[in-house]
């Protein structure tokens, strides 16, 4: 490893001396040749908090997070760090066992290897002293960042903390480790429902973003027991059978399952996602839908006989699938993210992925109506119902898609030469316009409105004059 060094790290030698070290993901990202985290964590030893607070404070903003537990966050110059004390962590004694049911007791002279030995993973469990880039490594964390495997830095404490079992299906995602067996068996046990919605949404996130190839997080969330407990959704279609002449994709033992071609659909959507540089609360909507694009299939999958032998249906788990990730998302109060409607977005998404496939089938006849009212449906998402359609297509086949075939561009260009598009789809006649032509607000205002919107999608009228015209006549009308 080349020389330990970021750019504030003589500010905090000059500080503090032998007494400060860096920890936990920074060292391993710097073993692994890896960019250096958003925020950086360091662990001070022989100074108390106040004591730490009074030398820091002068020079940034320091805030104390946690007195018990001695975690200061420190931003100097727009760049953030955490700064711990060296802690014990003594489990409570409790029932069902959530993330941060610890008593946590801060002691600056404990030894710095106590502290790496209450850490989750031997590649977490190293310190380097900034002063003179030692490495203390008492666990090997070291020999595993070279094998690219997790393993326990102390696996008697491991179920002390249920969220690590996601810990381990992230950083496996992330960073492309294998899992130790024994974290296998460990998990098993691990009860995961005292866990807080908000840390498993986050955790569950960062597996899709933060991975090149999400699936790796998906299926480890499986092997660990987490996916049956946690999203149990998504874990039936490990149980559901897909036909295997239109779905030729099969896992390493043969089966031809709905999950099996959700984990490559979910990778396929994520290399989209990067060659068409969508923002990141995109990129998320697109993974999720891809995720839950076929979640109906477990309630819809069916054996009928056509085309001259018994095929395997999944008639309307487009419009079930919708209802069952609501559901999801009501049960971990998803919603927005940074400012974006995701639940509106990904429940449109789920429950029209297969029209945009219908207008390429029909092609030769479909008219500029139909491509109205599929962009209405997914609220003008009309990219990412195209992504999705060809990330699901793609899943089909191993091979990685290097970007869009012809069915999407087809699709593209006919979106753009209808001139159908998130703007054109916005009501051209609007209440305001009524209550000019005498109607007060109302039910009665909402049903003229409302005919007013699908005449507008049947591309009857496409501006303001010809609009007012059909309301004229349509009041007219109703006064007879």
């Amino acid at each position: 490893m080349s020389q330990f060094d970021f750019r504030d790290k003589q500010l905090f030698v000059d500080k503090f001396g032998d007494d400060v070290f860096a920890v936990g993901g920074v060292v391993r990202d710097r073993f692994l040749d890896r960019d250096f985290p958003s925020a950086v964590d360091l662990l001070v030893i022989h100074h108390p908090v106040e004591k730490i607070l009074k030398i820091l404070q002068p020079i940034g903003k320091a805030d104390l997070v946690g007195k018990s537990f001695g975690i200061i966050k420190f931003n100097f110059q727009g760049k953030t760090y955490d700064i711990a004390l060296p802690r014990r962590d003594t489990p409570r004694q409790v029932e069902i066992r959530g993330h941060k049911d610890f008593l946590i007791q801060a002691d600056p002279d404990l030894p710095i290897e106590k502290d790496l030995n209450r850490r989750d993973f031997r590649c977490n469990s190293i310190a380097i002293r900034l002063k003179d880039d030692k490495v203390i490594d008492p666990f090997n964390g070291l020999e595993d960042i070279r094998s690219r495997i997790l393993r326990l830095t102390n696996p008697k404490a491991f179920p002390e903390d249920p969220l690590r079992v996601l810990r381990a299906a992230r950083f496996a995602s992330v960073l492309k480790f294998s899992i130790d067996p024994e974290i296998y068996t460990i998990s098993k046990d691990i009860d995961l429902s005292g866990l807080s919605v908000e840390r498993i949404v986050e955790e569950f996130f960062r597996i899709m973003l933060d991975s090149e190839t999400p699936s790796i997080g998906l299926e480890e969330l499986f092997k660990l027991s987490a996916l049956e407990q946690l999203f149990s959704e998504v874990y039936r279609l490990t149980l559901v059978i897909q036909d295997s002449l239109f779905h030729p994709e099969k896992d390493e033992y043969g089966h031809h399952t709905v999950w099996h071609h959700t984990k490559i659909t979910v990778d396929q959507a994520k290399r989209l996602a990067v060659s068409q540089k969508l923002p990141l609360q995109e990129e998320l909507a697109l993974l999720l839908a891809a995720l839950f694009h076929d979640v109906g299939k477990a309630a819809t999958t069916r054996w009928k006989y056509k085309k001259d032998r018994m095929v395997i249906s999944s008639e309307g788990h487009d419009t079930a699938g919708e209802k069952i990730t609501k559901n999801f998302f009501n049960r971990y109060k998803i919603h927005s993210w940074n400012g974006y409607d995701l639940r509106k977005t990904v429940l449109s998404l789920v429950r029209c992925h297969h029209r945009s496939s219908e207008l390429w089938q029909n092609r030769d006849v479909v008219t500029k109506k139909a491509f109205n009212r599929l962009a209405a449906d997914v609220n003008g998402d009309i990219e990412l119902l195209i992504y999705l359609d060809a990330a699901d297509r793609a899943g089909r086949s191993e091979k990685p898609v290097s970007g869009l075939d012809k069915e999407s561009l087809w699709l593209i260009k006919k979106f753009e030469e209808w001139n159908v598009s998130r703007e054109t789809i916005k009501p051209i006649i609007m209440g305001r316009d009524l209550i000019e032509l005498g109607i007060t607000p109302g039910p009665h205002m909402g049903k003229i409105l409302k005919r007013l919107y699908e005449l507008q999608l049947d591309n009857e009228f496409e501006d303001k004059t010809k609009g007012l015209q059909i309301a004229k006549k349509i009041i007219a009308e109703d006064n007879e």
